[in-house]
C-alpha cells in the first residue's frame, strides 16, 4: 500500500518526506540501506511473507489487540468517552513487536548472521531479542547505562532470551548514545549484519519500513470503531519519541479530516528548562542519524542533551514523516510533564487496572487534561503502547511505594 497526504508520496523514492528524511551516510553505509530497500520491496508484496506475517501476528502477538472503553476514567472525568488500544497486551508486552517480526523475517531473508539494535527503555530490545530467538539468528542490543538501572526487568528479559547486551557509558548514556554505538558496530560489516532500528527514524528505507509494520495498529482501530459505534473516532493520540506508535495508530487517518490526531511529546521538567524531549515542539529542522528531521541542538548544530521520565522518549530527533506532518498542520504535537506522566500513571492503574508504560503515560495525560473540556458524544482513543512492568519498580522508588 503506497501512502500519499495532499499529493506528496509518503515518502518519494527516495526516502523523502517532503524535505525530510533521505539518506544523509557514507557511500559504503548507502550501498547496505539500498539492499535493504530492494529486499524489502522485493518481499514484501510476496504473498508467502504476507501470510507468515499475518499468522505470526495472530497466533504469535496475539492480534488484533482490543480496544477498550474506559468507562470508570470516562466517568470520573465527566467529558469525551476514552477507548484505550490496547498494544500493551501485545506477546512482549508494547507495539514494538510488530515491526521486529517484521525486521527478523527480513533479516532472515537476506542471509544475515547478527541483527543489531539500540533500545531505549528495552521495549524494542526485548522484542527484537524474542524475534530473533524465533527466527534463529543472533542479536546485539546497545543500550546506555542509565537506562539499564532503569529498565531493569527488561534487561534481563533481553539477556534469557539470548541477546549480547552492550552497555553504553558515553555522553547522557541514554538513547541517542546507544544509536552511536549500535551504528558503529554496524559499520564494522554492513554486508553481514543489519541494523534493526527501533523507529521511524534513521536513514530510509527504515522510517518507511517501520511504519508499514506499525500501521496495523491504526487500521484495527478503524475496523474496531467501525464495529463499535459506526464511525471513525473524534481523536486518536499517542505518546511521541522517535513516534513509530504514533505513526502506527495515525496512518490509517492521514487522510481522514474528521479524526484530529494528537502526539503528545515529553515536556520533562518544563518546557522553559533545558530537560526534556520536546524535538518538535522546541527542535527545528536540521539532520541527525541519517535523516533530516527536526532535531533539539545548540548553536553548534549538535545534538542537546534530551530527558524524559520515560528511557523510549529521550531523544533529539524525531521520525521524518513526524516533521512533514507537523509542518502540514494534519498532526496536533504538544507535551506532558513528568509530573503529568506520573499522574497519568496511577490514575491509569487506580481507575482503570491499567499500568501503562511511562511513554504511553504521556498520551494518557493528554486525555485526562482535554477529555474533559470535550461533549460527551466526542470519542478518543489512546494509544496505549506498552504496558508500566518495566516502570513499576522505579515508579514505586519515586512516590515512596515499596
Amino acid at each position: 500500500m503506497e501512502h500519499q497526504i495532499n499529493g506528496i508520496a509518503l515518502p518519494n523514492r527516495e526516502g523523502f518526506f517532503g524535505v525530510y528524511g533521505g539518506q544523509f551516510i557514507p557511500p559504503d553505509l548507502k550501498q547496505a540501506m539500498d539492499d535493504i530497500n530492494a529486499a524489502y520491496e522485493q518481499i514484501r508484496h510476496t504473498e508467502e511473507f504476507q501470510d507468515e506475517l499475518k499468522d505470526l501476528f495472530a497466533n504469535y502477538v496475539g492480534r488484533p489487540s482490543p480496544l477498550f472503553f474506559a468507562k470508570r476514567l470516562t466517568d470520573q472525568l465527566g467529558g469525551a468517552e476514552i477507548y484505550l488500544k490496547r498494544e500493551d497486551l501485545n506477546h512482549t508486552g508494547a507495539h514494538k513487536i510488530n515491526h521486529c517480526l517484521g525486521e527478523a523475517l527480513l533479516a532472515k531473508y537476506m542471509g544475515k548472521t547478527k541483527v543489531i539494535a539500540e533500545t531505549g527503555a528495552g521495549q524494542h530490545g526485548v522484542a527484537l531479542a524474542t524475534a530473533c530467538a524465533l527466527v534463529g539468528i543472533p542479536c546485539e542490543i546497545h543500550m546506555g547505562q542509565v537506562d539499564i538501572e532503569k529498565e531493569h526487568p527488561n534487561v534481563v528479559k533481553m539477556k534469557i532470551l539470548g541477546a549480547r547486551l552492550i552497555s553504553v557509558t558515553r555522553g547522557t548514556a541514554t538513547l541517542k548514545d546507544a544509536v552511536d554505538s549500535a551504528f558503529e558496530e554496524y559499520l564494522k560489516d554492513p554486508k553481514n549484519y543489519i541494523y534493526a532500528i527501533g523507529s521511524v527514524v534513521g536513514p530510509h528505507p527504515f522510517p518507511m519500513m517501520v511504519r508499514d509494520f506499525q500501521a496495523i495498529i491504526g487500521e484495527e482501530i478503524k475496523v474496531q470503531t467501525s464495529a463499535r459505534f459506526g464511525a471513525n473516532p473524534d481523536y486518536v493520540v499517542a505518546c511521541v519519541g522517535g513516534g513509530s506508535n504514533a505513526l502506527g495508530a495515525f496512518t490509517a487517518f492521514l487522510n481522514d479530516p474528521d479524526v484530529k490526531l494528537v502526539g503528545v511529546e515529553p515536556a520533562g521538567h518544563g518546557l522553559d528548562t533545558d530537560m526534556h524531549s520536546a524535538t518538535l515542539t522546541l527542535g527545528k529542522p536540521s539532520q541527525i542519524h541519517g535523516m533530516a528531521c527536526y532535531v533539539l541542538e545548540n548553536d553548534q548544530g549538535e545534538p542537546l542533551p534530551v530527558h524524559s521520565i520515560a528511557s523510549g522518549l529521550d531523544y533529539p530527533g524525531v521520525g521524518p514523516q513526524h516533521s512533514l506532518l507537523k509542518d502540514l498542520g494534519r498532526v496536533e504535537y504538544t507535551t506532558a510533564t513528568d509530573q503529568e506522566c506520573l499522574d497519568a500513571f496511577m490514575t491509569l492503574s487506580r481507575v482503570e487496572g491499567i499500568v501503562p508504560a511511562l511513554e504511553s503515560s504521556h498520551a494518557v495525560a493528554w486525555a485526562l487534561r482535554e477529555a474533559p473540556k470535550l461533549g460527551k458524544d466526542i470519542k478518543i482513543v489512546v494509544n496505549i503502547s506498552g504496558r508500566g512492568d518495566k516502570d513499576a519498580d522505579y515508579v514505586a522508588a519515586k512516590l515512596g511505594l515499596n
